[in-house]
C-alpha cells in the first residue's frame, strides 16, 4: 500500500476534534453571547478576526459595538497611530458555535474617522444608496483552488508533479480520478447556508482541486457582504481540514488554468422590455473604461493579466469584447438576450482574488453613473435590547 502523505504535516487536521468537541458543549450562561469581529485586512484579501463577549445577540450591526484593534499588525496603521476602529455591518450566525452566538462583518476606520486603504465597502455602499431605485442585482461566481500544506496542489503528485487528467472530465467532475476535496466544498456550503448567505450552490471546477461556489442574486451591498463572510467561513473550514485556500489567478503557470470571479449584474432597465438597448449602451461605456476596470479587477493586476491570456477561455487582458453565449469575451451575456429584449451581463474579467465591493461598485458607477457624496442611511434598526437572565 502506497505511503500516505497527504497533510501529514498540519497541525490542525491532526489536533483531536473530539477534545475540541468536549468544550465546545460546555453550557453558556444564558446572557453571554461570543461574537467574532471579522475584517479585510491591509493585504486587500486576507481577513482577520477576534472574538469579544457580548451581554446580547445583537440581530443587525447597528446594535453591535464598534471595537478597537492594533491597526500596525495587519497592515492597515503604523505603530505610533495604530488604534484602529471596526465598524459593523453585517451580522450572519456562527455556523462554528452555533446560535445565539454571531459573526460581525466589519469597515475599518483610522482614528481621524476616514476608512483605511482596504475598506472599499464604502465606496461600494455609497453607490448602492445612490442608484437604490435601479435595484442593483449582484450574482458572484468565486473560484478558488485548495493546495496541501507544502503549497502544491490538493492531490496532485508530491515533488511538482501535475494531474494525469484532462481538464474537460474536473469541470463538475465526479470521482477521486476527477476531483480532490469534495468534503471541504460541501462542509462550507452547509456553514454558509446555516450563517444565512445568500448561497446559491457550488461546483468542481476545470483544475484538479479548483472549485468554485456562487452568492446570490442578491441585492445591493448584501452580495459583496455574503461573498467576503464566505472567503472567511472558508478559511475556518479548510483550517479544520488542514487544507489552504488560494484565489491566485493563476497558481500553478501559463499550462494550466486559471481562477477567476465572474460578476453577473443587472438593473432595473436591464431587466424590464427594453432593457437589451440600455445593455449595448453599458457595453460602450464599459470598453471606454476597460482598463480603469482592469486596474482594481485583482489584487494584483499582473497575475490577473496572466489569467487573461486568451486561453481556457478567457479574453485578453488589454482588449474589451462581448458577445451573447461567448465564453471567451470579457463580458458574456445570456443566451436569448435579444429575443426577450432584456437581461444581465456576465463580467468575466475579475480575478479570483478580486475585491468585490471595488467590482460591484466600478459596474454601478460605469454603467450608472458616480456616487457623488453618498453617505450613509440612517438605521431603522432598534438599539440592544436589555436582557436579563
Amino acid at each position: 500500500m502506497a505511503k500516505r502523505t497527504l497533510l501529514k504535516h498540519s497541525i490542525n487536521h491532526i489536533m483531536n476534534k473530539k477534545v475540541f468537541d468536549r468544550y465546545m458543549r460546555l453550557p453558556m450562561p444564558c446572557n453571554k453571547i461570543l461574537a467574532t469581529y471579522v475584517w479585510i485586512d491591509g493585504s486587500g484579501i486576507n481577513m482577520r478576526c477576534k472574538d469579544r463577549i457580548l451581554t446580547y445577540m445583537p440581530f443587525c450591526p447597528e446594535q453591535a459595538p464598534e471595537w478597537h484593534f492594533d491597526g500596525s499588525s495587519t497592515g492597515q496603521a503604523t505603530a505610533d497611530n495604530s488604534d484602529t476602529t471596526l465598524k459593523p455591518c453585517a451580522i450572519y450566525k456562527d455556523p462554528f458555535r452555533c446560535e445565539p452566538h454571531v459573526l460581525i462583518l466589519c469597515e475599518v476606520y483610522h482614528s481621524d474617522g476616514k476608512p483605511a486603504a482596504s475598506n472599499n465597502r464604502k465606496y461600494c455602499n455609497n453607490l448602492c444608496e445612490l442608484h437604490a431605485a435601479e435595484e442593483p442585482w449582484f450574482g458572484l461566481e468565486q473560484e478558488y483552488t485548495m493546495v496541501d500544506v507544502d503549497g502544491w496542489g490538493l492531490g496532485w503528485p508530491k515533488g511538482g508533479g501535475f494531474p494525469a487528467v484532462k481538464y474537460q472530465y474536473s469541470y463538475c467532475g465526479v470521482g477521486a480520478k476527477y476531483i480532490a476535496g469534495r468534503d471541504v466544498s460541501e462542509a462550507h456550503a452547509k456553514a454558509c447556508l446555516y450563517a444565512g448567505l445568500d448561497f446559491e450552490g457550488t461546483n468542481a471546477e476545470v483544475m484538479f482541486a479548483c472549485w468554485e461556489w456562487q452568492i446570490g442574486v442578491s441585492n445591493g451591498i448584501k452580495g459583496a457582504d455574503d461573498l467576503w463572510i464566505s472567503r472567511y467561513i472558508m478559511s475556518r473550514v479548510a483550517e479544520d481540514y488542514g487544507v489552504d485556500i488560494t484565489y491566485h489567478p493563476k497558481p500553478f503557470g501559463h499550462l494550466h488554468p486559471g481562477v477567476g470571479m465572474h460578476h453577473n449584474f443587472s438593473t432595473n432597465k436591464m431587466r424590464t422590455e427594453g432593457g437589451y438597448k440600455f445593455i449595448e449602451e453599458c457595453m460602450k461605456k464599459l470598453e471606454t473604461n476597460h482598463m480603469k476596470h482592469m486596474k482594481v479587477y485583482g489584487n494584483d493586476e499582473m497575475t490577473n493579466k496572466m489569467r487573461l491570456s486568451g486561453k481556457f477561455e478567457t479574453s485578453p487582458f488589454d482588449k474589451f469584447s462581448w458577445g451573447i453565449a461567448n465564453r471567451k469575451t470579457s463580458v458574456r451575456l445570456q443566451r436569448g438576450i435579444k429575443e426577450k429584449d432584456k437581461g444581465y451581463i456576465e463580467d468575466r474579467r475579475p480575478a479570483g482574488d478580486c475585491d468585490p465591493y471595488l467590482v460591484c461598485g466600478l459596474l454601478m458607477e460605469t454603467c450608472l453613473g458616480g456616487a457623488g457624496g453618498g453617505g450613509s442611511k440612517s438605521s431603522p434598526c432598534p438599539p440592544p435590547p436589555k436582557k436579563k437572565c
